[in-house]
């Protein structure tokens, strides 16, 4: 029997996006292509000709999404978000790096924009949307009025990591067709369904269309200040902390008998810190506004396996309750390097995402 109700596909014009809306379209959903249209040119980026999530190279992947639904025979619609965009994603990114953290926009995009104003910007123009898609590695599952949020089967694409601060109420409503495939599946029935120019395509998960992040700051940003070792000691000049993230060997400008790495930023004094690479690992961190995906949190004392970063494989920890509302600290079973403030902490139990934070 068709499946029923109408589907709006979170559409970049890429394989991804492209099979998912192909899927739901076998299934017998009625399927609507919808895209935000974020870049405003308020950036100085060039056009280089190549892909990101933001820059002016977004009129190609409008165009890319727009053609792509018209070959399905999908309706597609585009929802100027530039505005929104500019102050939830890239305002937090600056304001997270001037303040020596190193921020994680990929995260906020997907719970502030992608599932948030997107669809609700789609229904504000009168447009029936039952269920919303995207083209993301990942898996829920669907028990007792819950949903619980599962890795991808396909480890080396799972994007949970970027999902752990959905809700119950974004959940409810979402549609993940890719998770239970692998890349290369994906790509063979893109083949097979005559999408094989846009399988060929060469991807970009980079967030802006440059090699850097300097274009999204002023000048003033810019402003040097010492580079000290942990005792102090004056080792050079930095060229504004904007530019430094923890953990960083390369770009250092300091000469060493021994390699060094950031250990910390101190945007107080204008300070960047470096220390040798086993004075960088973190026996434990603190996580700060953990969303719990159930609802509700764990146990203090609870178990579970938590990853720091995107490419992070994880770490066996244990999870400890602060008086501070919504703040938690892991305890690592193994030290671990170049733990971040600003990155995004996210916790799992096997396979299932209970949820995250940002390290703090």
């Amino acid at each position: 029997m068709a499946a029923t109700g109408t589907v709006c596909v979170g559409m970049s014009g890429g394989v991804d996006s492209t099979m998912t809306a192909w899927l739901l379209q076998r299934e017998g959903y009625e399927v609507i292509g919808v895209t935000m249209q974020i870049w405003d040119g308020t950036v100085p980026l060039a056009d280089a000709g190549r892909s990101g999530c933001y820059g002016p190279g977004e009129a190609r992947d409008l165009e890319s999404a727009r053609a792509v639904a018209a070959r399905l025979g999908i309706p597609h619609v585009v929802v100027p978000l530039a505005g929104e965009y500019r102050r939830r994603v890239l305002d937090y990114f600056r304001s997270e790096y001037r303040a020596g953290r190193t921020p994680n926009p990929c995260v906020v995009c997907n719970q502030q924009m992608k599932f948030g104003l997107l669809l609700e910007r789609v229904r504000e123009q009168g447009i029936a949307c039952d269920w919303f898609a995207t083209g993301h590695y990942v898996r829920v599952v669907r028990a007792g009025g819950r949903c619980r949020l599962l890795r991808g089967v396909d480890a080396r694409k799972d994007q949970s990591y970027f999902l752990a601060r959905l809700t119950q109420e974004q959940l409810r409503s979402a549609m993940f067709p890719l998770g239970g495939l692998t890349k290369p599946e994906v790509v063979r029935r893109a083949r097979a369904a005559g999408f094989a120019d846009i399988a060929a395509r060469e991807e970009s998960q980079d967030f802006i269309e440059s090699d850097d992040y300097a274009p999204l700051f002023q000048p003033t940003d810019n402003r040097p200040g010492p580079i000290v070792d942990t005792t102090g000691r004056v080792l050079g000049e930095h060229r504004g902390i904007v530019h430094y993230t923890v953990g960083q060997r390369e770009g250092l400008g300091v000469a060493a008998a021994h390699r060094l790495y950031v250990k910390e930023l101190r945007p107080a004094t204008n300070t960047v810190v470096l220390a040798r690479r086993d004075e960088v690992l973190s026996n434990g961190c603190r996580v700060a506004e953990v969303n719990w995906i159930s609802g509700a949190a764990p146990a203090d004392g609870a178990a579970c396996v938590v990853q720091l970063r995107y490419r992070h494989r994880g770490v066996a920890a244990t999870l400890h309750r602060e008086p501070t509302a919504g703040v938690w600290r892991a305890e690592f079973a193994a030290p671990q390097f170049a733990v971040t403030p600003g990155q995004a902490a996210v916790f799992y139990a096997g396979d299932e995402v209970l949820g995250g934070g940002w390290i703090c």
